[in-house]
């Protein structure tokens, strides 16, 4: 008996890390970028499937909502986060509580594989943003703060450009 559980143990670690088990692939690993679309999304590949990916735990100003004009910052926002992710930089994303927002995207913190930089925490830090806390993803939310009020404190970017 012991043995049969210890297998059917084995067996469901291999599916979920599969990506079998509840119908959801598991997105916890390596991927690749494919494209920026704005200051806090990207399109990756992971697990041989391509998902769109929204940084959590950070708000840049908008440049492509519809209806709204782009936002102080925005293009700036952007384009930081082209230079942080280029097509093709390997990245490891980690998930928090909730996995996807309400219009399908994969929720994630982002980290840069070469180095560990991670990107989520950078875009702050550098002004290219502000923290936004949606609970129960609030794993960094302390330290998106910290980095926040560093970037106000150093008249960094929307800091220096928007807010006065």
């Amino acid at each position: 008996m012991r043995q049969l559980r210890s297998s059917i143990a084995a067996i469901a670690t291999v599916m979920f890390a599969a990506g079998c088990g509840g119908g959801e692939t598991a997105h916890d690993g390596i991927g690749v970028i494919l494209k920026v679309v704005d200051g806090d999304t990207v399109d990756i590949r992971i697990n041989g499937r391509e998902e769109r990916v929204r940084l959590i735990g950070i708000d840049t100003p908008e440049t492509k909502k519809p209806d709204t004009p782009t936002e102080c910052y925005g293009p700036e926002a952007s384009t930081h986060t082209v230079d942080l992710l280029p097509v093709d930089t390997r990245v490891r994303i980690e998930r928090d509580i909730v996995g996807r927002d309400d219009y399908g995207r994969l929720l994630g913190y982002l980290y840069r594989v070469d180095d560990e930089l991670f990107v989520n925490y950078e875009i702050l830090r550098q002004g290219y943003a502000r923290p936004l806390t949606i609970e129960p993803n609030s794993t960094h939310a302390v330290t998106f703060a910290a980095a926040a009020r560093l970037a106000e404190a150093d008249d960094l970017g929307l800091w220096a450009a928007c807010v006065r």
